[in-house]
């Protein structure tokens, strides 16, 4: 990975990181000091509460990923200390996607109406579900890629010794 590529990606990931917590400092600000204007529609605490904590699981899949870059760019990716952090974001992915569940949980008597979008909102939380099961597909295939690694260098050390 070339050192612009690193670089625009740490941009980005700053950036988002950056946003998501003036957000979530905003969310935590309407929360605490009670300047809620809930006008009884929706359950607009519940929300933000959910929406805080969402942020949170973006926070930590940020973080994992950061630290994954500065395992590529060190060339120490192919580590066991790698699946720690595809582990974590295996976990913030699925607790995104039940706090998504929430949310539709707390929109669905609204829609009673139109239970499509609830249909559609359950859809998405399966779709990011689906993300979870992807990144665990990538963590089997860099189980492989570890184990490979391992067994090349036993076989160089072997080779080292005839020699």
């Amino acid at each position: 990975m070339g050192k612009l590529a690193v670089r625009a990606l740490r941009a980005v990931l700053a950036v988002v990181l950056t946003g998501t917590v003036l957000v979530q400092a905003l969310m935590v600000w309407v929360l605490v000091s009670g300047s809620d204007p809930e006008d009884g529609s929706l359950p607009l605490t519940p929300l933000r509460v959910i929406t805080v904590l969402g942020l949170g699981t973006a926070q930590v899949t940020l973080a994992c990923v950061w630290r994954l870059v500065t395992m590529v760019r060190r060339g120490t990716v192919f580590s066991h200390a790698a699946f720690r952090y595809v582990d974590v974001i295996i976990g913030a992915i699925v607790a995104a996607a039940l706090l998504w569940f929430a949310v539709t949980a707390l929109n669905a008597p609204g829609q009673r109406d139109d239970p499509g979008v609830t249909v559609i909102m359950g859809g998405i939380g399966v779709a990011v579900l689906g993300v979870a099961l992807i990144v665990l597909v990538l963590r089997t295939l860099l189980a492989q890629a570890v184990a490979r690694d391992v067994e090349a260098s036993r076989m160089r050390a072997e080779l080292d010794e005839v020699i």
